[in-house]
Protein backbone atom coordinates (compact mmCIF):
# COMPACT_ATOMS: atom_id res chain seq x y z
CA UNK A 1 0.00 0.00 0.00
CA UNK A 2 1.12 3.19 -1.05
CA UNK A 3 1.70 6.34 1.30
CA UNK A 4 1.07 10.03 1.42
CA UNK A 5 4.91 10.19 0.53
CA UNK A 6 4.70 7.78 -2.12
CA UNK A 7 6.23 9.39 -5.68
CA UNK A 8 3.78 8.74 -8.38
CA UNK A 9 3.92 9.26 -12.35
CA UNK A 10 2.77 12.87 -12.91
CA UNK A 11 0.03 12.17 -14.89
CA UNK A 12 -1.79 10.39 -11.40
CA UNK A 13 -4.62 13.05 -10.02
CA UNK A 14 -5.57 13.40 -6.58
CA UNK A 15 -8.46 10.90 -6.68
CA UNK A 16 -8.35 7.99 -4.99
CA UNK A 17 -9.37 5.91 -7.11
CA UNK A 18 -7.17 6.95 -9.40
CA UNK A 19 -4.41 6.62 -7.04
CA UNK A 20 -5.23 3.04 -6.17
CA UNK A 21 -5.82 2.16 -9.75
CA UNK A 22 -2.12 3.48 -10.35
CA UNK A 23 -0.51 1.92 -7.13
CA UNK A 24 -2.18 -1.25 -7.37
CA UNK A 25 -3.26 -2.02 -10.85
CA UNK A 26 -1.47 0.05 -13.64
CA UNK A 27 1.73 -1.47 -15.06
CA UNK A 28 1.57 -4.64 -13.46
CA UNK A 29 1.93 -7.76 -15.58
CA UNK A 30 -1.41 -9.88 -16.01
CA UNK A 31 -1.41 -13.07 -17.78
CA UNK A 32 -5.53 -14.24 -17.26
CA UNK A 33 -7.19 -14.23 -20.43
CA UNK A 34 -10.50 -12.84 -18.79
CA UNK A 35 -8.85 -9.90 -17.35
CA UNK A 36 -6.45 -8.85 -20.58
CA UNK A 37 -10.12 -9.21 -22.23
CA UNK A 38 -12.02 -6.92 -19.75
CA UNK A 39 -9.15 -4.17 -20.31
CA UNK A 40 -9.42 -4.38 -23.68
CA UNK A 41 -12.96 -3.98 -23.69
CA UNK A 42 -12.69 -0.81 -21.28
CA UNK A 43 -10.01 0.70 -23.14
CA UNK A 44 -12.09 0.51 -26.04
CA UNK A 45 -14.93 2.38 -24.35
CA UNK A 46 -12.47 5.13 -23.41
CA UNK A 47 -11.57 5.89 -26.91
CA UNK A 48 -11.84 9.80 -27.23
CA UNK A 49 -12.50 10.20 -23.12
CA UNK A 50 -10.35 10.16 -20.51
CA UNK A 51 -9.18 6.69 -18.89
CA UNK A 52 -10.78 8.38 -15.07
CA UNK A 53 -14.24 8.58 -16.71
CA UNK A 54 -13.80 4.59 -17.19
CA UNK A 55 -12.55 4.09 -14.01
CA UNK A 56 -15.67 5.76 -12.45
CA UNK A 57 -17.81 3.44 -14.55
CA UNK A 58 -15.53 0.34 -14.22
CA UNK A 59 -18.09 -1.19 -11.69
CA UNK A 60 -21.64 -0.97 -13.28
CA UNK A 61 -19.40 -1.98 -16.96
CA UNK A 62 -18.88 -5.18 -14.68
CA UNK A 63 -22.26 -5.65 -13.47
CA UNK A 64 -23.97 -4.40 -16.57
CA UNK A 65 -21.62 -6.73 -18.71
CA UNK A 66 -21.22 -9.87 -15.93
CA UNK A 67 -18.24 -9.17 -15.00
CA UNK A 68 -16.87 -9.65 -18.53
CA UNK A 69 -17.44 -12.79 -18.79
CA UNK A 70 -17.88 -13.93 -22.77
CA UNK A 71 -20.07 -16.21 -23.05
CA UNK A 72 -22.71 -14.35 -21.07
CA UNK A 73 -21.91 -11.25 -23.41
CA UNK A 74 -22.46 -12.52 -26.74
CA UNK A 75 -26.02 -13.32 -25.77
CA UNK A 76 -27.24 -9.72 -25.45
CA UNK A 77 -29.94 -8.63 -27.67
CA UNK A 78 -30.23 -5.34 -29.65
CA UNK A 79 -32.91 -4.88 -26.84
CA UNK A 80 -30.15 -5.55 -24.48
CA UNK A 81 -28.29 -3.01 -25.83
CA UNK A 82 -31.25 -0.30 -26.65
CA UNK A 83 -32.09 -0.61 -22.25
CA UNK A 84 -28.00 -0.20 -21.35
CA UNK A 85 -28.02 2.90 -23.54
CA UNK A 86 -30.46 4.46 -20.90
CA UNK A 87 -28.05 3.95 -17.97
CA UNK A 88 -25.81 6.49 -17.00
CA UNK A 89 -23.53 4.61 -15.46
CA UNK A 90 -21.99 4.00 -18.83
CA UNK A 91 -20.54 5.64 -21.63
CA UNK A 92 -23.79 5.55 -23.46
CA UNK A 93 -22.45 5.24 -26.93
CA UNK A 94 -23.87 2.12 -29.30
CA UNK A 95 -21.07 1.36 -31.13
CA UNK A 96 -19.10 0.87 -27.99
CA UNK A 97 -21.65 -0.66 -26.32
CA UNK A 98 -21.98 -3.15 -29.20
CA UNK A 99 -18.38 -3.18 -29.49
CA UNK A 100 -18.20 -5.05 -26.13
CA UNK A 101 -20.52 -7.95 -27.44
CA UNK A 102 -18.37 -8.53 -30.73
CA UNK A 103 -15.22 -8.39 -28.78
CA UNK A 104 -16.49 -11.50 -26.69
CA UNK A 105 -17.94 -13.17 -30.09
CA UNK A 106 -13.84 -12.99 -31.38
CA UNK A 107 -12.70 -13.96 -28.21
CA UNK A 108 -14.74 -17.14 -28.08
CA UNK A 109 -13.59 -17.26 -31.88
CA UNK A 110 -10.07 -17.21 -30.76
CA UNK A 111 -10.50 -19.90 -27.88
CA UNK A 112 -12.90 -22.58 -30.05
CA UNK A 113 -9.91 -22.06 -32.67
CA UNK A 114 -7.53 -23.17 -29.89
CA UNK A 115 -5.94 -19.74 -29.46
CA UNK A 116 -5.44 -18.54 -25.75
CA UNK A 117 -6.07 -14.96 -25.17
CA UNK A 118 -3.21 -14.58 -22.55
CA UNK A 119 -0.98 -16.42 -24.81
CA UNK A 120 -1.61 -14.43 -27.82
CA UNK A 121 -1.54 -10.90 -26.38
CA UNK A 122 2.01 -11.38 -24.63
CA UNK A 123 3.37 -12.96 -28.06
CA UNK A 124 3.81 -9.19 -28.70
CA UNK A 125 6.64 -8.76 -26.26
CA UNK A 126 7.83 -12.55 -26.49
CA UNK A 127 5.98 -13.40 -23.05
CA UNK A 128 7.67 -10.53 -21.07
CA UNK A 129 7.16 -6.88 -20.05
CA UNK A 130 9.25 -4.12 -21.92
CA UNK A 131 10.69 -2.08 -19.26
CA UNK A 132 10.62 1.96 -20.61
CA UNK A 133 12.79 4.41 -18.84
CA UNK A 134 11.01 8.01 -19.25
CA UNK A 135 10.81 10.60 -16.72
CA UNK A 136 8.52 12.97 -18.84
CA UNK A 137 4.88 12.65 -20.75
CA UNK A 138 6.01 14.05 -23.63
CA UNK A 139 8.57 11.09 -23.81
CA UNK A 140 6.18 8.34 -23.81
CA UNK A 141 4.85 7.53 -26.92
CA UNK A 142 0.99 6.59 -28.23
CA UNK A 143 1.87 3.81 -30.50
CA UNK A 144 4.75 1.88 -31.29
CA UNK A 145 5.20 -0.57 -34.04
CA UNK A 146 4.14 -3.26 -31.34
CA UNK A 147 1.05 -1.53 -30.78
CA UNK A 148 0.47 -1.21 -34.46
CA UNK A 149 1.01 -5.23 -35.03
CA UNK A 150 -1.25 -6.19 -32.39
CA UNK A 151 -4.27 -3.42 -33.07
CA UNK A 152 -3.80 -5.76 -36.84
CA UNK A 153 -3.85 -8.48 -35.44
CA UNK A 154 -6.65 -8.09 -33.31
CA UNK A 155 -8.81 -6.74 -35.78
CA UNK A 156 -7.69 -9.28 -37.77
CA UNK A 157 -9.63 -11.65 -35.16
CA UNK A 158 -12.60 -9.65 -35.80
CA UNK A 159 -12.24 -7.17 -32.55
CA UNK A 160 -13.42 -3.77 -32.25
CA UNK A 161 -12.23 -0.64 -30.76
CA UNK A 162 -8.64 -1.69 -30.92
CA UNK A 163 -6.64 1.13 -32.67
CA UNK A 164 -2.87 1.11 -32.04
CA UNK A 165 -3.36 3.61 -29.54
CA UNK A 166 -5.83 1.92 -27.63
CA UNK A 167 -3.73 -1.27 -27.61
CA UNK A 168 -0.48 0.99 -26.57
CA UNK A 169 -3.13 2.63 -23.42
CA UNK A 170 -3.90 -1.12 -23.11
CA UNK A 171 -0.43 -2.71 -23.56
CA UNK A 172 0.41 -0.01 -20.25
CA UNK A 173 -2.04 -0.83 -18.44
CA UNK A 174 -1.72 -4.61 -18.16
CA UNK A 175 2.30 -4.00 -17.69
CA UNK A 176 3.49 -5.51 -21.52
CA UNK A 177 5.02 -2.35 -21.37
CA UNK A 178 6.39 -0.64 -17.74
CA UNK A 179 5.93 3.19 -18.58
CA UNK A 180 5.97 4.08 -14.53
CA UNK A 181 8.40 7.19 -14.80
CA UNK A 182 11.72 6.81 -13.40
CA UNK A 183 11.21 8.48 -10.36
CA UNK A 184 7.90 6.66 -9.56
CA UNK A 185 7.93 4.57 -6.76
CA UNK A 186 6.33 1.38 -9.00
CA UNK A 187 9.30 1.43 -10.80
Amino acid sequence: MSTPQSRRCSWVSNDPLYIDYHDNEWGIAQYDSLKLFEKLCLEGQQAGLSWITVLKKREEYRRCFFDFQPEKIIQLTAENIEALMQNKGLIRNRLKLNGIVKNAHAYLNMQNNGEDFSTFIWSFVEGKPIINHFNDMSEVPITTDISDSMSKALKKRGFTFVGSTICYAFMQSMGLVNDHFQYCDKK
